[in-house]
């Protein structure tokens, strides 16, 4: 897992602490902004694992604590919803200066009503997602009314939500009463994904519908059936950030990650940038794929080394090549393992073991057979695995032939 911490400031000059969290094989192609449900925080369980999701799917992630909430400064009773959105500005401006600007909003439950009117004050924003969001901040007020009655009478209340006490004023509930979401949806016209819960009992179904009919196209629903609002099943928030990167990509710019515009005459083309380190974009016959190095090397570790593809190609050539000979010969195989590394090591037999030139590359090979096999057929079958082509290529004298091409 590649996650930093983050701290920013928002509008008041308040510190909020967030999580960012990037692909572990490649460079993010596009940043995405995560908004948390009301009274929630950044690490509930539904918000880590639509995080995953996407950065398995290319995608930084930022999710951060709004004021008040989780490891972010300031007293959740002076905050509102008008709060939340300049908490989702100010994350963007963070995610401009010090990384790349979010075109990508997702937000979950109130969260999702935020994004939408955000959207609107963030120009690099091409995409919003909504999961489970109410049709209206004032959608709220419902979750309040056991507080409702004394936080107009007394200008606050401490009302229990979802086993907690916040205390919330009259000032929060105000700002709920000034926002339109339907108005902000049907001037966004960006694209957006509404995602609800036809057995979401904390915002009804019916909040989609309202959304959906105030927003422009594209527009797209789908029906997250069975789950709850919070999400408790990974199942279901998994697979909502698995519709959400696929989604976001239609209209996102997808420039960086494996380049897939590689063409070459050979079996195999490399590309590296001058910028880009050790990490090198790759066609390999028909696949695409990249090589990198180490990070303790200098690399950023997004794909195997070039000695570890060649490693890969002994151990791919011997388990091919095992239960081919096995095949032929009707001998029950079930499973064959190859497990192979690369290092320099003194030769068999060295007369001069002490001097470090003597040492020769050398490829450590464990063969693992799974299957009812006498000694004999065993025997044999280590002799065939040194008939295989790459182990024959690797011990025959090859020559390279290199010409600088235009």
């Amino acid at each position: 897992m590649n996650l930093q911490k983050i701290i920013f400031t928002n509008k008041e000059g308040q510190q909020l602490v967030g999580r960012i969290e990037f692909p572990v094989d490649r460079h993010p192609h596009n940043y995405a902004l995560f908004a948390h449900c009301f009274t929630c925080t950044k690490n509930l369980s539904a918000v880590k694992n639509i995080s995953k999701a996407l950065t398995a799917n290319g995608f930084a992630v930022l999710r951060f604590d709004f004021t008040g909430l989780g490891e972010s400064d300031g007293d959740f009773a002076d905050t509102n919803f008008s709060g939340n959105v300049d908490d989702l500005v100010a994350a963007a401006h963070f995610l401009k200066e010090n990384y790349e600007s979010p075109s990508l909003l997702i937000g979950h439950s109130l969260g999702g009503a935020a994004v939408i009117f955000a959207a609107a004050e963030i120009e690099s924003v091409n995409a919003i997602a909504t999961v489970g969001a109410p049709s209206n901040p004032k959608h709220v007020k419902h979750l309040l009314k056991s507080g409702l009655e004394e936080i107009n009478a007394n200008g606050e209340a401490v009302v229990n939500l979802s086993g907690r006490d916040f205390k919330i004023k009259k000032q929060f509930v105000d700002d709920l009463d000034t926002k339109s979401l339907p108005e902000t949806a049907k001037s966004l016209r960006k694209p957006l994904l509404i995602m609800h819960s036809p057995q979401d009992d904390t915002v009804g179904i019916k909040n989609a519908e309202e959304i959906y009919v105030a927003a422009h196209h594209p527009k797209s629903f789908v029906s997250l059936d069975g789950a709850d609002h919070l999400l408790f099943n990974k199942k279901d928030s998994t697979y909502v950030g698995e519709v959400i990167s696929g989604w976001a990509k239609r209209y996102l710019s997808i420039e960086k990650g494996v380049d897939e515009s590689l063409r070459t005459k050979h079996q195999v083309v490399a590309s590296l940038d001058g910028d880009d380190y050790f990490t090198t974009q790759m066609k390999v016959g028909n696949h695409y794929m990249i090589a990198d190095e180490p990070t303790d090397f200098g690399g950023n570790d997004f794909g195997p080394s070039p000695y570890e593809l060649v490693s890969a190609g002994l151990s791919a050539c011997t388990v091919m090549t095992i239960q081919m000979y096995a095949r032929r010969k009707g001998w029950p195989i079930d499973n064959v393992e190859v497990h192979t590394s690369y290092s320099k090591s003194h030769a068999e037999d060295c007369e001069n073991c002490e001097n470090d030139t003597s040492k020769i590359d050398t490829f450590h090979r464990e063969i693992k057979l799974t299957g009812n096999l006498d000694e004999k057929q065993r025997a044999k079958i280590m002799e065939i695995a040194d008939k295989c082509p790459v182990h024959r290529t690797l011990h025959s004298k090859t020559q390279i032939l290199t010409k600088l091409v235009d």
